[in-house]
């Protein structure tokens, strides 16, 4: 019953900081309202929860990496794989090393190994926190396109090197060459592991779902189950289980393209996995606040054993180390960026902005996150002979610092850099998108007249059939014609279906209304008022999730 509540707390945390949140005058991240909350909550009702560090990464990091790998754009991920792999291998590499070094020299009671599984934990970076600062600022589309593929992979590479830094701080030994072979097990390995379980999963259901059809409710469990069993799967071969989320997720993508999905079940499990992914993220940094202080107080005394006033040398450290961070970062952005141009096609969206201004953009964009927080709560409590795991407390407590820190940084930082940024219109993607448009409603053309031609030798009712379809016809041509070959009626076009788009809202709108002021008369069974409305929110769904494109 403990168990259940804790839960039910949790969630009612995620939920508050969102009111909060959009109450607020101010643009607060939500992840420092959740924080807030956390924290507020634990010291009023003195709430308290602890997970295993390995219990944490399965429950909450693996959904939320392998739904990272889900969505991505493929296309961006492929087209700028030298950047992205510059960042999200090099860059974490560079960030250990430098960071490690740093922390350990500016906090010498912090062992090298606690120093680089620190830096570690904060090498991943949080792609999420940056797209809701997008939604503010006009973040060119490619920077965000490199900025989640960063995200992405460094959530793997960083875990990763965490696993050797604590293995070495453990044992209080370390080998460059078990390391190696051992990095190698754990990359081959965990991207097996998660592409075998995904290709077996989808092909039972499949298979399935031909001999006794497709059931929405199993499809969208089996898409929930994937990342615990490909991070399961991998964790027992003594691989990478967050590789192996991570390649569950892009292999998913594959499968989804095959099209095989009822319209039903990829909404709803749309739905599912938006509703999974706000609280994942959410209950990973209330976590964070409701440990906020007696962790401060911990590594505040850790501090004290030196003699140092423990408020002012925290709040330092974190200073520093933030700095730190930033500073390695914008030096290999400006390092990477001399190295790897980015190749642009005709027509492709490109970062219309100066040298320095797109360094310090993607440098502030380096946003900790979930992924940090979850990585520093998996230090072990002791190590092989049974002592405390040293300066545990502290390294928990200075990455929620920088989190914070860096949280701040970007929502203040990002706006003032990218003020004035005009994001050129995505001409390529725009006309890919009226190809593939005019291309579909050409084949639903031919299906309509293939269909008409049958039916006028076997039904009675040819001659309806004839007039539903010569009106299905002309609907597609229209919208054929909408997307022609450009120039002004092209754009005449697009404007046109722009105001018959809000012209949709507002029609839908007036329709639910109507339908609910029908059922409130009693007029209509519960029943059939839920089915009517729902197709009117399908309707509304396709038009509101449109924007302006002329």
């Amino acid at each position: 019953m403990e168990t259940i509540t804790l839960t039910l707390v949790l969630l009612v945390c995620v939920i508050a900081s969102s009111i909060v949140k959009r109450a607020a005058r101010i643009p607060l991240p939500l992840a420092i309202v959740q924080i807030a909350i956390g924290a507020l909550i634990a010291q009023i009702f003195r709430f308290r929860v602890s997970l295993a560090p390995d219990v944490f990464l399965l429950l909450f990091v693996s959904p939320l990496l392998f739904l990272d790998g889900w969505r991505i754009s493929k296309e961006g991920l492929f087209r700028d794989k030298w950047t992205i792999g510059a960042f999200a291998l090099g860059l974490v590499l560079f960030t250990v090393l430098g960071a490690g070094f740093f922390i350990h020299w500016l906090i010498p009671l912090m062992p090298l190994p606690v120093a680089f599984a620190l830096a570690a934990t904060l090498s991943p970076t949080d792609a999420v926190a940056v797209s809701a600062i997008a939604e503010r600022v006009p973040i060119p589309p490619r920077l965000m396109n490199v900025l989640a593929g960063e995200a992405l992979l460094n959530d793997a590479s960083g875990l990763v090197c965490l696993r050797f830094a604590i293995a070495a701080a453990v044992t209080g030994s370390f080998s460059v060459a078990e390391a190696s072979g051992t990095f190698l097990w754990l990359v081959a390995g965990g991207v097996a592991a998660g592409a075998a379980v995904t290709l077996l999963a989808n092909a039972a259901k499949d298979w399935t779902a031909r001999l006794f059809g497709e059931e929405t409710g199993t499809q969208i469990l089996i898409s929930l189950l994937l990342p615990f069993g490909a991070y399961v799967v991998a964790d027992r071969l003594a691989a990478s289980g967050i590789l192996a989320a991570v390649t569950a997720g892009i292999v998913m993508s594959y499968e989804e393209l095959a099209g095989k999905a009822l319209a039903s079940t990829r909404i709803r499990r749309a739905a599912v996995w938006d509703a999974l992914q706000f609280a994942g993220n959410g209950v990973i940094f209330v976590l964070l606040g409701q440990q906020l202080f007696s962790v401060i107080d911990r590594g505040g005394q850790v501090i004290s054993q030196t003699g140092r006033q423990q408020e002012v040398w925290l709040l330092l450290y974190v200073a520093a180390i933030s700095g730190a961070l930033l500073l390695i970062r914008f030096l290999w952005t400006w390092a990477a960026l001399r190295v790897i141009v980015f190749r642009t096609g005709p027509g492709t969206q490109t970062i219309n902005t100066s040298g320095w201004r797109l360094i310090t953009a993607t440098s502030l964009a380096g946003v900790r996150g979930a992924v940090s927080l979850s990585g520093v709560m998996t230090l072990p409590l002791l190590i092989e002979n049974g002592s405390p795991f040293p300066a545990r407390d502290l390294a928990i407590l200075l990455a929620a610092g920088v989190i914070v820190v860096t949280l701040i940084a970007a929502n203040v930082g990002l706006p003032y850099v990218l003020s004035g940024i005009k994001v050129p219109p995505g001409t390529l993607e725009r006309r890919q998108e009226d190809d593939a448009r005019g291309a579909a409603a050409q084949a639903a053309i031919v299906a309509v007249e293939r269909a008409l031609h049958e039916t006028r030798q076997a039904s009675e009712d040819a001659d309806l059939f004839s007039q539903a379809g010569a009106r299905l016809i002309a609907h597609y041509r229209e919208q054929i014609a909408l997307r022609g070959d450009g120039g002004q009626d092209a754009r005449r076009g697009l404007q046109i279906d722009e105001i018959e788009r809000r012209l949709r809202l507002l029609a839908l709108g007036a329709e639910r209304d109507e339908l609910y002021r029908v059922a409130q008369s009693g007029k209509l069974t519960d029943e059939l008022v839920r089915d009517l409305v729902r197709e009117v929110d399908l309707q509304e769904s396709r038009f509101s999730g449109r924007g302006s494109r002329s």
